[in-house]
C-alpha cells in the first residue's frame, strides 16, 4: 500500500561532528560584532558633530571591542539638530546591545551619549523658539 522512503530527508538534521563550509560564532561574538557597529556608526556622527573628545572615548570602545582603530572621518552633511537625533538613536541602540552583553563601559558610555545628544536636542529647540 505504501511504497517506503529510500531516501534521507532534505530536512533531517546535519551529523553534529560533520565539517561546515561556514563558521559558527558564538550570541557573545555576535553581540560584539553589532555594539561595534553601533559604536563606529555613532563615533561618525560624533565626528561630524566635531565632538572631539567624546569622539575618542567612542574610538576607544570601538577598538577594544574589534581589535582595531575605526576610520576617522568629519564631514558633516546634516544640520546640527539632525546629527544629534541620529546620534540619539545610535546611542539608544548600542545601549541596548550592551545592556543584553552586560558590557558596563560600552552601556554607561552609550547612556551618557544618549543624555548629551538629548540635552543638545533640547537646547536647540529653545534656541530655535527665539
Amino acid at each position: 500500500m505504501y511504497e517506503p522512503i529510500r531516501t534521507k530527508s532534505v530536512h533531517s538534521m546535519a551529523a553534529p561532528d560533520a565539517d561546515t563550509d561556514f563558521p559558527h560564532r558564538t550570541r557573545e561574538e555576535e553581540l560584539d560584532i553589532q555594539l561595534a557597529g553601533h559604536l563606529a556608526a555613532l563615533l561618525a556622527v560624533t565626528d561630524d558633530l566635531g565632538l572631539d573628545r567624546e569622539a575618542d572615548r567612542i574610538a576607544q570602545q570601538v577598538t577594544r571591542l574589534r581589535g582595531t582603530q575605526p576610520p576617522r572621518t568629519s564631514a558633516p552633511a546634516d544640520s546640527p539638530a539632525a546629527l544629534h537625533r541620529r546620534a540619539l538613536a545610535l546611542a539608544g541602540r548600542a545601549l541596548v546591545v550592551a545592556a543584553s552583553r552586560a558590557d558596563t563601559a560600552a552601556a554607561i558610555l552609550a547612556a551618557e551619549r544618549m543624555d548629551a545628544h538629548t540635552a543638545a536636542l533640547h537646547e536647540q529647540r529653545l534656541v530655535d523658539a527665539r
